[in-house]
């Protein structure tokens, strides 16, 4: 018996009708969306709160306003994937928040003519000086070159020889802006010229971070694989937490639209391990860093585009050693020696090297979770791809079920029907969630399909004589991350 859905089984009018039936063909994959929050300025046009897909650059300038967090975290995104679809939620700055400030003070005046280089969040601003020139009229010169230098997230006021660096969003992200002299030193020709002495207060005092809660409601259902946070505070995070989790967000069964939030954190390796500890979330990575001149927002941005780009292509592969493009390393002093940065991975925060050339890397990029219920060491979601891993497996079963099984009726085990009747039983489906499997095997997602098909259960419920129950025992495929290897030499052939 053919199982027809449309074509009545009384018609008498010849001759010939065709219905169709895609329940075979199905082979569409999920859009994988990114998503950036972050804050705008006053003078972006964006409506904050309100989720957007990204245009361009342009486009992103124009919604955040010259400068802002939004602009620069869709620049630095983009760099590590040009090709994705880019969404952003717009922040206004929170009403009570105040902007974090910083300074340039000239001291003394150069005896020699020269260039003055200054870091401003790890752009580079090159300012002639002559010894002609008196400490206010460095000042001012200065002052009038970071105001015309596009992108800056700062204003620069200058008076009495001291520029005055204000950030252009307020709250705590203004902190993390990282204000140096000479990052590259004597190799690339960056010393201060002879006499000219220069004093850095460093940007502090910003305070109180956007509430996202409004920002998050407003995404309602529609998916965003890589959701990019800029901060790194208890109070986002949580709220995060909560929007992601297994329970009521969006790795819960009512949900299932899964997805993993990426951020960083600037501090020592105590201030990072505090973080780290204090946080439990399989669904959430915080990469930590130590005296970059990159702030904390575009790392974090690098690192969700860098990671897409791999994710987007195959989950299971590990995206340790991806390059972080635009990403500027801290100085050799300050990076965490290997001792450290194993302690960091157990404690939540995920690490990274530095190549010769400057190229930071991800080395382990590991979520914050760290121990089950009862407070015990657990391993089970530790790595970002395996979490990826079990949504790409779940959405291939979801797409599997939902189109052979829409409209199907469903018997017994051993129920005899016509050969390509609308009827399925426990025994058809299981044999299609193990050809599954076994596609998700060949595809390097899952390895063991005999084990698999061993242990898989699928049975009526007991109760419910409409549904179908299925204990389904996946063996997700493993990364290779430590070759280990004992050099038992010989001097003499035995």
């Amino acid at each position: 018996m053919i199982p027809f859905k449309q074509i009545p089984a009384n018609i008498r009018v010849p001759l010939f009708y065709a219905e169709v039936d895609n329940s075979q063909a199905n082979t569409g994959q999920t859009t994988s969306r990114a998503l950036i929050l972050a804050q705008m300025t006053s003078q972006g046009t964006a409506t904050p709160n309100v989720p957007a897909i990204t245009q361009g650059q342009s486009d992103a300038i124009a919604a955040g306003g010259q400068g802002s967090m939004l602009a620069a975290m869709v620049e630095a995104y983009q760099r590590n994937d040009s090709f994705g679809e880019l969404w952003y939620v717009p922040l206004a700055d929170s009403p009570t928040a105040t902007a974090a400030s910083g300074s340039v003070s000239i001291t003394t005046a150069p005896t020699a003519a020269g260039t003055l280089y200054l870091y401003i969040a790890g752009v580079r601003i090159a300012q002639p000086v002559a010894p002609t020139q008196t400490v206010a009229q460095i000042a001012t010169a200065l002052a009038a070159t970071i105001a015309a230098t596009p992108g800056l997230p700062v204003s620069a006021a200058a008076a009495a020889g001291i520029v005055t660096l204000t950030a252009l969003n307020k709250g705590p992200c203004g902190n993390g802006i990282d204000l140096r002299l000479n990052y590259y030193g004597t190799p690339a020709g960056e010393v201060l010229p002879p006499g000219l002495k220069v004093t850095i207060a460093p940007m502090t005092g910003g305070a109180t971070a956007p509430d996202l809660t409004a920002a998050l409601d407003a995404l309602g259902d529609q998916t965003y694989d890589y959701i990019v946070c800029p901060y790194s505070d208890p109070i986002s995070l949580d709220a995060l937490k909560n929007f992601m989790d297994d329970i009521n967000g969006r790795w819960s069964w009512q949900q299932m639209l899964y997805g993993h939030v990426f951020a960083a954190a600037a501090g020592t390796l105590g201030g990072l391990v505090a973080i780290g500890t204090a946080r439990n979330d399989p669904h959430a990575s915080i990469m930590g860093f130590n005296d970059s001149p990159t702030p904390a927002y575009l790392w974090a941005a690098s690192l969700a585009g860098a990671c897409a780009v791999s994710l987007r292509a195959d989950p299971a592969t590990p995206v340790q050693t991806l390059p972080l493009i635009g990403v500027l390393p801290p100085p050799v002093q300050s990076r965490f020696t290997l001792s450290e940065r194993n302690s960091l991975l157990y404690d939540g925060i995920a690490t990274f090297t530095v190549a010769d050339d400057g190229t930071v890397a991800i080395e382990n990029l590991i979520t914050t979770y760290q121990k089950n219920a009862y407070g015990q060491p657990d391993d089970s979601y530790l790595e970002v791809e395996t979490l990826y891993t079990l949504a790409a497996l779940l959405r291939h079963l979801a797409s599997v079920v939902t189109s052979r099984y829409g409209r199907v009726k469903l018997a017994d085990d051993g129920t005899r029907f016509a050969a390509g009747s609308n009827i399925v039983t426990p025994n058809i489906i299981r044999a299609d969630l193990i050809a599954a499997y076994q596609e998700d095997e060949y595809n390097g997602l899952v390895q063991d399909s005999s084990v698999f098909a061993k242990e898989l259960i699928v049975e009526r419920n007991a109760t419910n004589p409409n549904r179908v129950d299925v204990l389904w025992p996946g063996i997700l495929i493993d990364q290779l991350r430590i070759f280990a290897l004992l050099a038992q030499f010989r001097l003499t052939a035995s």
